[in-house]
């Protein structure tokens, strides 16, 4: 008989943004029996786990809003104890602002930060030492507004994607330079591919206004990062935000609905969807109905348990990723902490394993 998705979590704890609550929420993996909570400073938005320091580093980006309409940018980074669930520390990278995406380098203790630019330079990537907690410079972009931001396997490339500019910028993290812009309408999440040739981006970004006749069309784009091509597109039937990539080597999109009257309007939808494709094959696998406006995606580290965080029903889908059936839906909103955004999963420390074995 096979294992329940759940089986042998006992101990792993999934952590949540809630953006305007401003909250991080942690959650029995097995249970998802909330745990606790640490209070932040606003406007968290997304989380790294970092197994060598064992800490979260949640982004600061908004002293209130979101991207297109904010009370401010601000400068910060908070540095979580997920075990005693308190922030050891806020790293400050001003005059940067607007950090947001995070993308860790183990190997060389390296995490890198998109940040937004300012009127005396562009928006860039800075480079964060992790046993110091320091920074280390900078990488342009040579865009206005960076936000999503990854790394190849290697440690060696980076790619930022960038919400009005019309590509997505690639970057040589060992020279601290932009090496190519590779052509794309805007773009959101993203993800590279194992094996590192291959990098999955949704565009176009999600701009609301104007006619959806006349925008591009909606899908992921793949990227040959061997010769910083495009080669392929994913087409999708909304518009993709969330983009995960599982130690599977499934490829998670997350698409955002809403009723052709309202289009226009933030915050009016109908239930997204998660849609599952195969990285190497690249063929759809399937699609699950999930909470309204999904805005982050992540998975358990054996890439059986998909996790999609819904910004504007405040809720988290778990999502089995062999059977695509939805296990759970966690309400934050319920919580009193509104805006789930950020998630990581962290697994129990080690020599932790409950001593009871295993459960169904």
């Amino acid at each position: 008989m096979q294992q329940s998705p759940r089986t042998g979590r006992e101990g792993d704890v999934l952590a949540v943004v809630s953006q305007s609550g401003p909250t991080v929420s942690f959650f029995d993996a097995a249970s998802d029996r909330r745990l606790g909570g640490v209070q932040v400073p606003a406007e968290p938005h997304e989380l790294c786990y970092d197994p060598t320091q064992r800490v979260l580093w949640c982004s600061l980006t908004y002293h209130s809003g979101y991207y297109h309409a904010n009370g401010g940018r601000r400068t910060e980074l908070a540095v979580i104890d997920p075990d005693s669930r308190r922030i050891v520390e806020v790293v400050d990278l001003a005059p940067e602002h607007g950090p947001h995406g995070l993308a860790l380098d183990t190997a060389r203790g390296r995490l890198y930060v998109s940040v937004e630019g300012a009127r005396d330079r562009p928006g860039g990537v800075v480079v964060i030492d992790t046993g110091t907690r320091r920074p280390l410079g900078r990488i342009d972009t040579d865009a206005p507004g960076p936000h999503w931001f990854a790394i190849d396997p290697a440690g060696r490339t980076g790619y930022a994607t960038n919400k009005e500019a019309p590509f997505v910028s690639v970057v040589d993290l060992e020279r601290g330079t932009l090496t190519a812009k590779v052509e794309v309408p805007g773009s959101e999440g993203l993800a590279v591919s194992a094996d590192g040739t291959h990098a999955f981006v949704a565009a176009p970004y999600g701009n609301f206004s104007g006619s959806a006749e006349k925008r591009p069309a909606t899908g992921i784009r793949v990227i040959d990062t061997r010769t910083a091509s495009l080669v392929d597109t994913l087409p999708t039937q909304d518009v993709v935000l969330p983009v995960h990539l599982t130690s599977t080597g499934r490829l998670l999109a997350g698409e955002l609905r809403m009723t052709a009257a309202e289009e226009a309007q933030l915050g009016r939808h109908e239930p997204g969807c998660l849609t599952v494709f195969c990285a190497d094959t690249r063929k759809q696998l399937g699609q699950v109905e999930v909470g309204l406006f999904p805005l982050t995606i992540t998975s358990s580290p054996d890439g059986r348990l998909g996790y999609v965080a819904c910004v504007v029903s405040s809720t988290v889908d778990i999502v089995d990723l062999e059977t695509l059936e939805r296990l759970a839906r966690l309400d934050i909103a319920k919580l009193g902490e509104p805006g789930a955004h950020g998630l990581a999963y962290v697994p129990r420390p080690d020599g932790q394993r409950p001593a009871h074995g295993l459960s169904g």
